[in-house]
């Protein structure tokens, strides 16, 4: 009787967008060169895992950089990588971001031999040991790729998985604002074409499916990310079963911070209360300003930066469900100039927070303060 071939094991990863913009982390020039140079060391990291291990292959699902955006220096970085893994196989499956053509750094780079980019709009096969056969496609332009899966059909005896970007449709409503269903197909296909599994990039939230895994991007991209993100280390059965095992590479924290100014009588209150909010923590911040403000606080957004950027590289200010103190019923309900100003800005047509922003101005404006800066 032949013996059962040992597991494959695989490193999977995706959406690691090197050279993005950065601009949602509200960073300056230096700080935003600091968090590209972590996408970097993320890679790293990804690669000394494969090492570790004892991978069997390296897999990509896309959006490994930004088209538009990168570097020379990038495409040297991510060739010299990739090299240092040799003889480890490294399958690379182009996303949106990082569509394959004949100026991207895919065509132009001269990679090592262990390095495999996959460049056809369909799945296309590689075998990865005797029994297991991975198929693999490319996205060849920033949008309108279609299916990977329709009229795809893997046959023979062998176990078969894929590696591609798209976009799982049953799953697509719960992404958010910004994610376009690019490649979109339906997670029952994936069964219907023969395949075992499919190892995927597009989502930036994480999914261990039965049939199909989303990593989700190694490093924070966004602020509000939820899911334990980072590389997975799968291991594929002779039968086309996989276990997999969550791994965090992340160089970066990212926290979301909600300031209740709720009960401080002075600004000095809130920063205090700001300051015991943001200790022992590091890395990048937003701040949710939220509760009823008292009339005679002067809170300004400038001074709740600069407390913040004591502690993080990079913060954003926002505000959330943030009251004024002052009782515009009563103060609406006087034969005063107040009292006109109050009912004038109540009954415009202004959005309510710049609703809140003109009465609070204008109501320490009538009271003689210069603190007009409003949150």
């Amino acid at each position: 009787m032949a013996a059962t071939p040992p597991a494959t094991r695989i490193v999977h990863f995706a959406d690691l967008h090197l050279d993005a913009s950065l601009a949602w982390a509200g960073a300056t020039s230096a700080v935003a060169r600091q968090r590209r140079q972590s996408l970097r060391d993320v890679l790293v990291r990804i690669a000394a895992l494969a090492r570790e291990a004892d991978a069997d292959a390296l897999f990509c699902g896309g959006d490994l950089y930004e088209h538009d955006r990168v570097t020379r220096d990038t495409a040297e970085f991510l060739r010299a990588t990739f090299q240092s893994l040799d003889p480890l196989p490294v399958y690379i499956a182009p996303g949106n971001h990082d569509w394959y053509g004949p100026e991207s750094v895919y065509a132009r780079n001269d990679w090592s031999p262990n390095v495999h980019v996959f460049r056809e709009p369909r799945l296309v096969p590689v075998p990865l040991r005797a029994g297991l056969t991975l198929w693999g496609g490319a996205h060849l332009a920033p949008a309108n790729t279609d299916d990977f899966l329709e009229g795809f059909r893997a046959d023979g005896p062998e176990a078969h998985i894929a590696l591609f970007h798209g976009a799982e449709r049953s799953w697509f409503s719960e992404q958010g604002a910004g994610k376009e269903p690019h490649a979109a197909f339906n997670a029952e296909a994936i069964e219907a074409a023969g395949l075992s599994h499919a190892f995927l990039g597009h989502y930036h939230r994480p999914r261990d499916a039965e049939r199909h895994t989303y990593p989700g991007n190694p490093d924070p991209l966004a602020f509000g990310e939820d899911g334990l993100r980072g590389a997975v280390v799968a291991r594929v059965a002779a039968d086309g079963s996989v276990t997999r095992e969550r791994r965090v590479v992340a160089q970066t924290d990212v926290h979301d911070l909600v300031l209740d100014v709720g009960g401080c009588g002075s600004s000095q209150e809130i920063r205090d209360r700001l300051q015991g909010l943001a200790g022992g923590r590091s890395g990048i911040a937003r701040l949710t300003v939220g509760g009823e403000l008292a009339p005679e606080v002067d809170l300004r957004e400038d001074d709740l930066r600069h407390v913040l950027l004591g502690t993080f590289d990079a913060v954003q200010v926002r505000l959330g469900d943030l009251r004024s103190g002052y009782d515009l019923a009563a103060i609406r309900e006087e034969h005063t100039v107040r009292g006109a100003f109050v009912g004038d800005v109540l009954d415009s047509d202004l959005p309510e927070d710049e609703q809140r922003r003109v009465l609070i101005a204008g109501l320490r404006a009538l009271d003689g303060r210069d603190d007009l800066d409003v949150l």
